[in-house]
């Protein structure tokens, strides 16, 4: 196994006012994040040529606090930068102040849009989110522009699990009901009747920091505790006393829910109408993580039923939820306005680690928690641009084939090439594959910045080996091929001989194509989404599943059969613009002659 050592500097320049006296001062190898080409967006027209730090003499950085933060951190701000405090800014005041300052720092209540980084003329260099969730910030807009967005993680992280373990035991006494029911006037202890948490299942959905604190503490308060994460890893939980099951699974047999997922498209109002109806009668539910993964009507129609029993919910799909909100005032929910970090500790600790990284930020230095994607040098990324586009839905199309609660661990990388190993700089490569594993199952947004601290965070082990053909160096890559060991696929065609799932892809023309799913040769387009079938090789096929297709108006994009000998099994790679239904999936599924069959989106 060969490795890149290719390596870049770049240059940063930064507007003094012109009254400034110039001189040269931290001449710093930047960054990748302040470079010339984004990876996210790479297929934009948008170019930066690289910079210069340029400082006056006796100027600091200016720092805006646009958000109450912790005493702690302004006081580390103050040792490196100007710090101006100022709240509640309007967003005219917010876009007028920022032209004067390096760096800003926002909680959840300001919008960081495109016009903020408009109006900053290029002199913002860093955006520090002091909290987790970045949904405030425009990052498209920061990346456009050469700012590199910082969050701090992992601060708040007991705080959210023990907010999450007091809503849980709250609801199960009847603890707020009680309250305000004495504070009425009235005495009705047999109406507040309570359940017991000993022997009850607690099932829980994300087990990632928060998720597995709160699963230590409720192993504490005697219940039996499951867990689903389609990346967690097996033994990881089982050290914790936690078994791995599927999200099925999990919302049927469980007691009680306590979500820990990120909101993304796939989380995106996950218990719904059909999940509640899957759930034990009876279940209670506390979120402590984001508003937008529970469908707030359904869950209103789960109470009034009686299939779920109680929620005790932190987070709403809209901050504040209206006043007349039917969830908020039903009688069986719990709630509390967002505040699963408001702990004195957990504020201090997020003060302290989001100015430990604005400050590195603003003098050059990597950061592990960037949230948006990095720059690189303009030559490398041009004519590595198909391929970046090639590495990341490989990633994608891979974790998607994992299947239970089996967690993703062991990636090889292979790269084909006629290039000798220090021709061929593979870093973007292997952060864009990390990507297409990590995000699509996240909210962690992974770049080249912090590709491999996601990737050691998360136990997942990428290794790359390099093949050196024959030919001509003139192309940097022949092929690139992606293998998940130790895991369950849900698409049995996609695992290799070696026991692997295994997807390999080239760049054709220009455009990324899969070109092998486990043993099976195909050519799709990896363009819009794929249908994957496994089937009995006859005639026929491709026009059956089209017609289905096309009586829902899905345009299929490209179509491809590989297959091991004619009239034997073969695997179709079908290319589709839009989503099918659920219906159209279905009927594709009943036909006899197909075995088995995935959707994947890119």
């Amino acid at each position: 196994m060969a490795a890149a050592s290719a390596s870049s500097t770049s240059l940063f320049i930064s507007k003094p006012s012109p009254s400034s006296k110039l001189s040269w001062k931290n001449q710093l190898p930047l960054p990748s994040a302040f470079a010339a080409i984004s990876l996210r967006g790479c297929g934009s027209n948008h170019r930066h040529s690289p910079r210069l730090v340029v400082f006056a003499m006796d100027a600091k950085p200016t720092v805006l606090v646009a958000e109450k933060l912790g005493e702690a951190g302004i006081n580390l701000l103050k040792d490196f930068a100007n710090v101006d405090c100022s709240y509640n800014l309007s967003p005219e005041e917010l876009c007028t102040k920022i032209s004067l300052c390096d760096a800003l720092i926002v909680r959840s209540g300001t919008k960081v849009t495109r016009e903020v980084f408009e109006s900053s003329d290029g002199r913002l260099k860093v955006v520090g989110r002091a909290g987790v969730g970045i949904d405030n910030v425009d990052l498209a807009a920061a990346t456009e522009h050469g700012c590199l967005v910082v969050n701090a993680p992992t601060a708040n992280t007991v705080a959210a699990a023990e907010h999450g373990i007091a809503l849980l035991t709250a609801m199960a006494r009847n603890v707020a009901q009680a309250d305000a029911s004495i504070k009425a006037g009235k005495w009705q202890r047999n109406k507040y009747v309570g359940v017991s948490l000993v022997g009850k299942t607690l099932a829980v959905m994300g087990f990632g920091k928060v998720g597995s604190e709160v699963a230590r503490r409720a192993k504490g308060l005697g219940m039996h505790v499951i867990a689903h994460d389609p990346y967690a890893a097996a033994d990881r939980a089982r050290a914790v006393g936690v078994d791995l099951v599927s999200f099925d699974e999990a919302i049927a047999t469980a007691d009680f829910i306590s979500l820990h997922m990120p909101l993304t498209p796939a989380t995106s109002k996950i218990l719904n109408d059909e999940n509640f109806a899957k759930m034990k009668k009876g279940v209670r539910i506390v979120n402590v993580a984001r508003g937008g993964v529970i469908d707030e009507d359904a869950l209103v129609k789960a109470l009034d039923a009686g299939i779920v029993a109680q929620a005790a919910l932190d987070v709403f799909t809209e901050e504040p939820p209206s006043k007349d909100s039917k969830l908020v005032q039903h009688e069986n929910v719990t709630v509390t306005p967002h505040l699963g970090a408001s702990t004195m500790e957990a504020q201090e600790g997020v003060a302290i680690e989001i100015a430990e990284a604005v400050v590195g930020a603003l003098k050059g230095e990597l950061a592990a928690t960037a949230v948006n994607a990095p720059m690189v040098p303009a030559e490398v990324l041009t004519e590595l641009k198909p391929f970046v586009v090639l590495a990341e839905k490989l990633g994608r199309l891979a974790v998607q084939l994992v299947a239970g609660g089996s967690g993703v661990k062991n990636v090889k990388v292979t790269y084909a090439s006629s290039r000798a190993p220090d021709d061929l700089d593979t870093r973007v490569l292997r952060a864009m594959i990390t990507k297409g594993l990590v995000e699509p199952i996240s909210d962690v947004f992974v770049n080249l910045v912090n590709a491999d601290f996601t990737a050691k965070q998360r136990g997942l082990r990428i290794t790359e080996e390099r093949i050196l053909l024959d030919g001509s160096p003139e192309n940097p890559l022949e092929f690139i091929q992606v293998q998940i060991a130790n895991v369950e696929s849900k698409f049995a065609s996609a695992i290799s001989e070696s026991g692997e799932i295994k997807m390999e892809g080239r760049v054709k023309d220009g455009i990324p194509h899969l070109t092998k799913v486990g043993s099976f040769e195909v050519d799709v387009s990896l363009e819009g989404s794929i249908i994957l079938c496994r089937q009995v090789d006859q005639p026929g096929m491709i026009g059956k599943v089209g017609s289905i297709l096309g009586e829902e108006n899905v345009n299929v994009s490209f179509m491809s059969v590989g297959r091991v000998a004619p009239r034997k099994h073969a695997v179709m790679a079908i290319g589709v613009d839009e989503q099918p239904s659920k219906e159209s999936l279905k009927r594709i599924g009943e036909i006899s002659a197909i075995e088995e069959f995935v959707y994947l989106k890119l």
